[in-house]
């Protein structure tokens, strides 16, 4: 089965930053777009950032407008391993952040919590 396993959120204030680490065991993803979701206060997840997985020399990447600018998705093949960096983060990026294939709708990881203070 696979796994994914989230981790390097924490808290941090207005402006900080954060890197985040998805590590997929179990399975070889990396010919899969992944993507970057977070859960806020209405309890749904909503994608933040995303990489493709065909081009090794060349992944593409898609963000949310709110986070354009600030947030980079990035991966290692040979570490299995999705990144997240966030920097200048803000108040309403707080919540909880999970990985996972794009569009796959089970085997979620627990996610890492991110909060960031005023």
């Amino acid at each position: 089965q696979v796994q994914l396993v989230e981790s390097g959120g924490g808290l941090v204030q207005a402006g900080g930053s954060l890197r985040l680490s998805c590590e997929i065991h179990g399975g070889i993803f990396r010919h899969i777009v992944m993507a970057w979701y977070r859960q806020g206060p209405s309890k749904q997840r909503e994608e933040v950032a995303a990489i493709g997985g065909s081009d090794p020399s060349n992944f593409a990447t898609t963000y949310r407008d709110s986070v354009k600018g600030r947030f980079t998705i990035s991966r290692d093949s040979a570490k299995n391993t999705v990144y997240l960096q966030m920097n200048n983060l803000k108040p309403e990026d707080t919540g909880v952040y999970y990985c996972n294939a794009k569009g796959r709708r089970d085997g979620w990881g627990q996610g890492t919590q991110v909060t960031v203070s005023s």
